[in-house]
């Protein structure tokens, strides 16, 4: 067995050896089928590929023993039967012993048509599909053992193995053989740094970037940073810093300047790198440069030409305008010196010429004649072409100008040359720019470009600088003449002035005079209605005074009179509440379609037999959250006065649907744009005019006779509605109807579905409870003890917040708390929490006839919260106490 193993050993070492020296996967494939067939002394050995369907495949190649047929060529797998096709679909491998034997006489026949009696074909499975085949056969029948499987398993995996190897190193070296061209075309510079050992690797591209010869050695420290530009140096250094940072690495992205180590050439460059970490540490540093130097010399040209053109658009002075024109030429050339040399007009027309200079001092020209049109200048001077000469010294127009015969002694050394003309908008030649450089060929076609851009900025600055001269002139003249204009105006504007004032003055007395006749309107309703009842409530009284003073006690009539008139002036207080937004609502959520129809009963009892009431009610209507009793209020009051509106009878329409608000009809009557839900109440009465339906709303204005309405019905509607979030519309016309709107925003939440608890009975014998009255009023106080106290209750009596505190630190146990809300030392609420802190549990009741906001906030009352409303009937308090006693 040992002997075997190191046969089987020595086999698996010998073809690996072989099989290394290739690169090829038929070579592979070919050394393989014929060692492992030697080995095993097999007839044959052959790989296959699978085509696309599965079914078809070709024997590529095979090894075949002496007098043994070769078998290459291609075959469907459904001919060598179902075993076959189910094991190798299967990834399994299909092994035959004797195929006479083990299959169907139709499917034995494909094997023995090839010259194979057993077989072992091991499938290759790529991503689920079955891809390529390697077979080991032999002629007869054979018994293979479980050796020679495992040895033939273990050949396929190797081979395959090694085969995608070389596959895959063949494609990452054309990978990197396209990266190397395409880095190489596009002038890109590749780079790998180790930051744990410091080696730095530059291609080629890389090093002449840095101005580096191909065989520099390179470091970070003496190539890359002794190679940046000295004002570039810690900003690039940080950016790396920043990139190897393992906590929070930043990309690399920067640009940078170079200067040659060697060659000394200032370069711009763009990097971009990526770090790779391991460990919570930086292994590698790869990345690229690119030489931007000239996007970044047209970028500069371009900014200098920008900035130019923006500069001199401005200047009017023309000595400034030709000194700013002349240094950017120089900066765009990159000559050593510049000149302008241009014509003035003085005031009598005739012409001289000045200059101007850049990068060198007046006196290395001042001692020099002007320029004349010579052979070299005369282009420029009269405008014809631009000269630029790579070396002026060697140019056939230079020093043929009698008396000179070239430059002056002691002129600025000059061999590079170029020369631009400036010409104005109507082709005057206005001057030249003139640059010189002492070093042969520095000026290129793209400085002759840069420049023309310069002089057409310069004759456009010049040309604006003579118009602006002469506007001074003419504006001058229209100066004198505005001063006299002006002077004739200045009277006029001051009475125009005056009378502004006057009118304006008369339109702010108009404003008060009006806000004084609606609040004398509101006042005046209020006091007409308050006066005829107070008259009823004081003649009754004093009646009934009278007559008890007589001995005769018939005085109910007038006590009922009394009580009525105090009721209505309740019920106009609760009205002017609500037009002001002050009443406190208990909203609940409802669905307005259940609460129209419980109002049908009482609404056809309230509009008589001679009204016809339909109501349409949208199906899935949303939910609201609104008071129910006030809601329902609001609808009697529109009904009634639809009624009124139609003395001889007609149709009362009740409709409900869902509506939504945008954001201009919202902003129009300050709502919040969003989902409400309307419910509109429309009659076929007698309508109003547009006047009239706009003051509808009015306190106190009514449409109807003396005594038949108090003008606060729709007042109290449309302030309830506006409390609640809501918005009232009103639409009529006069002889068909009017349709009034109310719109209230959709409630998303839960229906509340709990019935109301029925109020518990009132039992005189029962009301043994001590109940804790507050009151700053003594009157008011007196009033709720007595009724109380007839009640059948207990009472503790307190003027101030302070005496009831005292009485409960003094052992007092009231059952609840009637305590008034707006009170002098601290309000009911404050009183309640100092009372619940000692004695937990204490039940509590409100009255109030304002609130101030202490137990209500934004119209509702707080979660909770009991309020009794002043004034209010005995009975009315009997059923409240009598319900939060009862409470659990």
């Amino acid at each position: 067995m040992q002997r075997a193993r190191e046969l089987r050993q020595r086999f698996l070492d010998a073809m690996g050896e072989e099989t290394s020296k290739s690169a090829d996967a038929d070579a592979i494939l070919a050394t393989t089928t014929r060692m492992l067939g030697e080995f095993l002394g097999l007839s044959n050995c052959a790989y296959a590929d699978m085509d696309l369907d599965q079914d078809g495949f070709t024997i590529r190649g095979d090894w075949a023993a002496p007098g043994a047929m070769h078998i290459t060529g291609h075959y469907s797998l459904a001919d060598f039967g179902k075993k076959a096709v189910t094991e190798l679909s299967a990834g399994r491998p299909l092994i035959i012993t004797d195929n006479l034997h083990e299959l169907e006489p139709r499917e034995s026949a494909t094997f023995q048509a090839i010259g194979i009696g057993a077989t072992i074909c091991m499938p290759l499975v790529i991503e689920g599909r079955l891809t390529a085949l390697m077979a080991a056969h032999h002629r007869g029948p054979h018994a293979w053992l479980p050796e020679e499987l495992a040895l033939v398993r273990e050949v396929t995996d190797r081979s395959w193995a090694h085969i995608a190897r070389v596959r895959a190193g063949k494609l990452a070296a054309q990978a990197d053989e396209r990266l190397r061209l395409a880095t190489k075309a596009s002038g890109i510079g590749t780079w790998d740094y180790d930051p744990g050992s410091g080696d730095l690797r530059w291609d080629d591209r890389c090093k002449a970037l840095f101005g580096l010869p191909t065989d520099a050695v390179i470091s970070y420290e003496g190539s890359f940073f002794a190679g940046l530009h000295p004002d570039d140096r810690d900003r690039a250094d940080a950016a790396v810093a920043r990139a190897l940072n393992a906590d929070r690495p930043e990309p690399f992205d920067i640009e940078y300047r170079t200067i040659g180590l060697t060659d000394g050439i200032e370069r711009w460059i763009s990097a971009t790198g990526e770090a790779i970490f391991e460990g919570g540490h930086a292994v590698r540093f790869v990345g690229t440069v690119l030489d931007i130097t000239a996007r970044k010399k047209a970028e500069e040209h371009l900014r200098v030409l920008n900035d130019t053109g923006a500069v001199v658009a401005r200047e009017l002075d023309l000595e400034k305008v030709v000194q700013i024109v002349t240094d950017a030429g120089v900066v765009l050339s990159g000559a050593e010196f510049g000149a302008f040399f241009y014509n003035v007009l003085d005031d009598s027309g005739a012409s001289y010429m000045l200059y101007a200079l850049s990068g060198a001092p007046r006196s290395a020209f001042e001692n020099f004649p002007m320029p004349r049109a010579t052979a070299v200048f005369e282009p420029t001077f009269l405008g014809t072409a631009v000269v630029r000469s790579d070396d002026i010294l060697k140019d056939a127009r230079y020093g043929r100008n009698p008396p000179r015969q070239g430059m002056p002694e002691g002129h600025l050394p000059v061999r590079s040359y170029l020369a631009v003309p400036v010409i104005s908008r109507n082709a005057e030649v206005l001057g030249g720019l003139f640059f010189g450089h002492s070093e042969p060929g520095r000026f290129l076609l793209e400085h002759e470009t840069a420049l023309l851009g310069i002089a057409g900025h310069a004759a456009t600055a010049i040309d604006n600088a003579r118009l602006f001269q002469a506007a001074n002139r003419e504006i001058e003249q229209r100066r004198r003449a505005e001063a006299e204009l002006q002077a004739l105006n200045r009277d006029l504007e001051s009475r125009v002035a005056s009378e502004i004032f006057e009118r304006s003055k008369a339109e702010e007395q108009l404003r008060q005079a009006q806000k004084m006749e609606a609040v004398g309107q509101l006042t005046g309703g209020i006091a007409h209605d308050f006066n005829n009842m107070l008259a009823v409530v004081i003649g009754g009284l004093d009646l009934a005074q009278r007559k008890l003073q007589k001995g005769d006690t018939n005085i109910g009539r007038f006590v009922e009179s009394a009580t009525e008139a105090a009721k209505r002036a309740a019920t106009l207080t609760q009205r002017l509440l609500a037009f002001s937004r002050q009443q406190p609502l208990a909203p609940e959520t409802l669905n307005l379609n259940r609460l129209v129809q419980s109002m049908s009963e009482m609404l056809d009892r309230a509009l008589g037999e001679t009204v016809m009431v339909e109501t349409v009610l949208a199906a899935g209507l949303w939910q609201v959250r609104a008071d129910p009793t006030q809601l329902e209020s609001a609808l009697l009051n529109l009904s009634v006065n639809a009624r009124d509106a139609m003395p001889r009878g007609g149709k009362l329409t009740i409709e409900t649907m869902n509506a939504s608000v945008d954001d201009k009809y919202a902003a129009d009557y300050s709502l919040r744009p969003g989902q409400y839900v309307l419910i509109a109440v429309t009659d076929t009465g007698i309508g109003m005019d547009a006047d009239t339906a706009g003051k509808a709303f009015d306190p106190f204005f009514t449409t109807k006779g003396v005594g038949k309405g108090t003008g606060l019905g729709l007042s109290q509607v449309y302030g309830f509605v506006r409390q609640s979030g809501g918005h009232v519309k009103i639409y009529s016309e006069p002889r068909v109807g009017t349709t009034l709107k109310i719109y209230l925003p959709r409630y998303i939440g839960d229906v509340e579905t709990s019935e109301p608890a029925a109020p518990g009975m009132i039992n005189d014998d029962q009301n043994r409870e001590l109940i804790l009255v507050v009151e700053d009023d003594d009157r008011v106080r007196a009033i709720s003890c007595e009724a109380l106290s007839d009640l059948g209750y207990r009472i503790l009596e307190a003027a101030t917040p302070g005496q009831a505190l005292k009485l409960i630190k003094d052992g007092a146990h009231p059952d609840l708390l009637f305590s008034d809300v707006v009170m002098p030392e601290m309000s009911g609420r404050e009183l309640a929490t100092a009372l619940e802190a000692l004695q937990p549990g204490l039940k509590i009741l409100f009255t109030t006839g304002y609130t101030r906001n202490a137990i209500v906030h934004n119209g509702v009352l707080d979660q909770g919260t009991h309020l009794l409303s002043k004034p209010f009937a005995i009975s009315e308090l009997a059923r409240k106490v009598r319900e939060i006693l009862d409470e659990q």
